[in-house]
């Protein structure tokens, strides 16, 4: 799935796109593009045509549109966006032909399109109310998400005593999206590489100082990825326009098994965790001794 950084890309093109315009039709050729929508394609259709589009916002990995009604009041529910493992939200000029997998396509008011396109199927979109939470509006169903390391009000301490309350490895800990959100696999590996941690430490028995470093690499990782245009390895990630990005070259250990260490020299170790793998150096990133 993307991560933070390929999202916050999305987000930027959508705000960029769509902030001020109206949503004229909505077609949907997918069903399982709106399966999380309950009450169907129509009901979607019916309740998208006619608003307008007011901000793109994201927490973690997780993204969605606001919107005004008519008379310009704010619209009690926002859109929220599963990109999956393939959707891409594309903003395509009036005529453009139709991709194989565009399973929903909102026509704007200057003849645009915003097209959903999910080649597998596992995202989709689906309407929720937006709910109050620590002063922030957010739909319903990501409540209980966290906050994220770019977030402004992202509060490093707490999350440090959270963390140092969590009897289980540091990596897991960081996936948990209601601890910290917004790092997934590769991110993980890469802040972990380099804060010289390696993925089994058990996050109690790191120091707060080590933990505050963790932290402030993954901060740093997505940014950096982020200033890439994100992390592309095959066609499916794209950004508003479709172009992909091209932090995947400057990874250090993700997806580097048995290349050499850019740090130590020392060939990169793959291992299996949680159903995936986790990438990290023998040398820089000692794992923890077995009891």
């Amino acid at each position: 799935m993307p991560e933070l950084p390929e999202v916050e890309v999305v987000r930027r093109g959508l705000t960029q796109h769509l902030s001020g315009r109206t949503v004229e039709s909505v077609t949907v050729t997918h069903p399982r593009s709106i399966r999380r929508h309950i009450a169907g394609a129509a009901d979607m259709a019916a309740r998208l045509t006619g608003l307008s589009v007011a901000a793109a916002e994201r927490r973690g990995k997780y993204l969605w549109l606001t919107f005004d009604e008519p008379g310009g009041d704010p619209a009690d529910d926002a859109l929220v966006v599963h990109l999956g493992m393939s959707g891409q939200m594309l903003v395509q000029p009036a005529g453009a032909p139709v991709e194989k997998h565009a399973h929903i396509r909102a026509t704007l008011d200057d003849g645009r399109e915003l097209r959903f396109v999910d080649q597998r199927t596992f995202g989709g979109w689906v309407l929720a109310p937006l709910v109050m939470v620590d002063e922030t509006p957010l739909p319903d169903l990501l409540a209980h998400i966290a906050r994220d390391p770019l977030d402004p009000h992202f509060d490093d301490e707490a999350v440090v005593t959270t963390l140092r309350a969590k009897r289980t490895e540091i990596k897991r800990v960081l996936l948990d999206q209601t601890v910290v959100s917004g790092i997934g696999n590769i991110y993980a590996d890469e802040a972990l590489w380099r804060s010289e941690v390696h993925g089994n430490r058990v996050a109690a028995t790191l120091t707060r100082p080590r933990l505050r470093r963790v932290l402030a690499e993954a901060r740093a990782v997505m940014r950096d990825a982020l200033a890439a245009g994100g992390t592309s390895f095959d066609a499916l990630y794209v950004n508003v326009n479709g172009e992909s990005g091209y932090f995947e070259r400057a990874l250090a250990v993700y997806g580097r098994g048995d290349r050499p260490c850019p740090r130590c020299g020392a060939p990169i170790v793959r291992e299996k965790f949680m159903n995936r793998s986790s990438y990290s150096c023998p040398r820089c990133q000692p794992p923890p001794r077995r009891r």
